[in-house]
């Protein structure tokens, strides 16, 4: 249950990074992404100290203010005077603040869009054993939530610290300069109290978001219960459930209460320490006017600036604590990046035609992710070109295998594969892939038209191409019945056709690649008797004149196939063609016909 719970929370999933010296360097060359935009990052951070010591200037005008209204102002000043100057002070601002936001938008948006496309080009290159040994919900959020932190430290995090620095560097030299002494009160007093209190409430937002997580796992069993209640009810496991649920709900009320004494013990703190030190500072002020130490505008002034120095510091904190994530989000976005990918365009990806004449020597092989288990043990065969052979054998004895390691989708870890009698490995990879067209089992589309579907298959394709692939694919017919044709959007994983539709699709996308080797996993294995005769029949065509592998279940598919191999535990125990095969006595290939393994 426990590893259902973990599920619940999405920040669980995503590795913890812990920031060091080097990673910190590391992570901020994730800023080399705005480079092209610095002159516009520079000019808004000059639009931003401006801002802030304008802001800055207005404390000490409404101090004058005050002072004008007791009638203790300088005389150069008048009411008329301080309202009109801060009017063209409030549309300056406004404008400054237009301008700044806009430039920070360049920034954020331009760099962030370009990690975005970065990140997604060098994951889609990256070999398939790394996305088995990745969550997808971790890849999700590494291209979704870590770019969106980065994108709010360019945007919003970034400026908000140089501000707040601004203001507190810009606050102090200023009381310091209208009231010292007051100023050394309140430096000695007021920064202690504003950092217990950011402490306090990075302690308490803690506690919050343990309860939010306790109160999600109460929810995840909620939702187990009630989606699988058939199976809760038929196993009499409704006192259980109900356990389960009750001693879940009591860890919230736990936690709960945890956090509502954590947060009176802050109210009891901001009441009592924070508002008595303000009240400390009021009170030594008042005391100066009356010793004619200070004025009362000057002491509005002072006020104010406090304010501006307490948030500043209290802002610090929780800004520094999002760039700290940040940097942990540049880290795991950076490893992605930084990966070694698989494809490396020599020649750009030019296809050689191949002959397509195939041979495994002393093949071993075991995956990534499942290192106990060989999968192939020294697997040899040889296949001519424009052959079509069969690869027949349980559930696990190598087939799927062999067409992955065929489309080097895994590194081999003992002997060699040949394509025309050079070694795969010698081929640049994309050119090679080009060579190959599969069709699935279950053939997944695109969510987009019936026409992008097939010319996924030969992106340069022309439209007669396209009807051509369609027709010989047995589409066109059922094509051509809808109202808007190849333009027809298939919805998500093609989920608007049918699977024999589908198939053929998948078929026609094959066509129009016009492959050198062909590879078929099952591809009429899930459909019914009707849907794979016309399916059957577009693969005929397709299979004519080109080496064909076919992975297959049912007889009707492999027996009329040029050579049939029949794996077991990784290694190839029969071959030849179907007659061959059931005249072996006691032959497994015999034995699967005769019991009907093969339909």
């Amino acid at each position: 249950m426990g590893r259902r719970r973990h599920q619940s929370n999405i920040d669980d999933k995503l590795p913890p990074v812990k920031i060091t010296k080097d990673s910190f360097k590391e992570g901020l060359k994730i800023f080399s992404y705005i480079k092209p935009y610095r002159w516009q990052f520079i000019i808004g951070l000059i639009l931003l100290a401006i801002s802030s010591v304008i802001f800055l200037g207005v404390m000490e005008i409404a101090g004058e203010m005050v002072d004008v209204a007791t009638g203790k102002g300088s005389g150069f000043w008048s009411l008329n005077k301080i309202g009109i100057v801060l009017f063209i002070i409030f549309i300056l601002q406004g404008v400054i603040s237009f301008f700044r936001i806009y430039l920070f938008a360049i920034v954020s948006e331009n760099g962030t869009a370009a990690i975005r496309k970065d990140l997604y080009s060098r994951m889609i290159t990256l070999p398939v054993s790394f996305f088995e040994k990745s969550r997808v919900g971790e890849l999700v959020s590494r291209i979704t939530a870590d770019v969106e932190r980065m994108y709010n430290v360019f945007s919003i995090v970034l400026a908000e610290f140089v501000r707040q620095i601004i203001m507190l560097v810009g606050g102090i030299i200023f009381i310091l300069f209208k009231a010292p002494k007051l100023a050394i009160i309140m430096l000695a007093t007021f920064p202690i109290v504003v950092i217990g209190a950011v402490f306090f409430g990075k302690h308490i937002r803690k506690l919050s978001r343990k309860r939010q997580k306790a109160l999600a796992d109460s929810n995840v069993i909620m939702n187990e219960t009630v989606t699988n209640i058939q199976s809760v009810k038929s196993f009499t496991n409704e006192e259980f459930e109900s356990k389960r649920y009750g001693g879940s709900i009591n860890d919230v009320v736990k936690i709960a209460l945890t956090y509502a004494k954590s947060r009176g013990i802050f109210a009891a703190f901001i009441v009592t320490v924070f508002t008595g030190a303000i009240i400390f500072v009021f009170w030594m002020g008042a005391r100066m006017i009356q010793t004619g130490e200070l004025t009362p505008g000057d002491l509005v002034t002072f006020t104010g600036i406090t304010g501006v120095i307490g948030a500043a510091i209290a802002g610090l904190g929780n800004f520094y604590t999002e760039l700290i994530g940040a940097l942990g989000a540049t880290e795991r976005v950076r490893e992605i990046i930084g990966s070694v990918p698989e494809l490396e365009d020599h020649d750009n990806g030019k296809r050689h035609n191949m002959y397509g004449k195939v041979s495994f020597r002393n093949v071993k092989f075991t995956y990534p992710t499942r290192p106990d288990i060989t999968v192939l043990k020294g697997m040899s065969l040889d296949i001519e070109p424009e052959k079509k052979i069969a690869l027949v054998g349980t559930s696990g004895s190598g087939k799927s295998t062999i067409m992955a390691l065929l489309l080097r989708l895994y590194e081999l870890d003992a002997g060699e594969i040949f394509i025309d009698d050079t070694n795969i490995l010698d081929y640049d990879l994309q050119a090679y892939r080009r060579n190959f067209s599969i069709v699935p089992q279950d053939a997944i589309l695109f969510g987009g038209t019936i026409r992008e579907n097939i010319q996924y298959g030969r992106l340069d394709a022309t439209e007669e191409d396209i009807i051509v692939a369609a027709k010989q694919s047995n589409s066109w017919e059922f094509i051509e019945s809808f109202p808007e044709g190849l333009d027809t959007l298939v919805g998500d994983r093609g989920i608007k056709l049918s699977g024999g539709q589908r198939q053929r699709i998948a078929i026609a996308r094959a066509i129009l690649k016009n492959p050198s080797i062909l590879l078929l996993d099952e591809a009429t294995s899930a459909l019914d008797s009707e849907s794979e005769k016309i399916v059957q029949d577009a693969l005929d065509k397709l299979m004519d004149g080109r080496t064909s592998i076919i992975i297959a279940h049912r007889l009707s598919t492999i027996r009329d196939v040029d050579i049939i191999y029949v794996l077991e535990n990784g290694q190839i125990i029969e071959k030849g063609n179907h007659d061959d095969l059931m005249s072996i006595p006691e032959g497994r290939y015999k034995s699967q016909v005769e019991l009907s393994t093969l339909e």
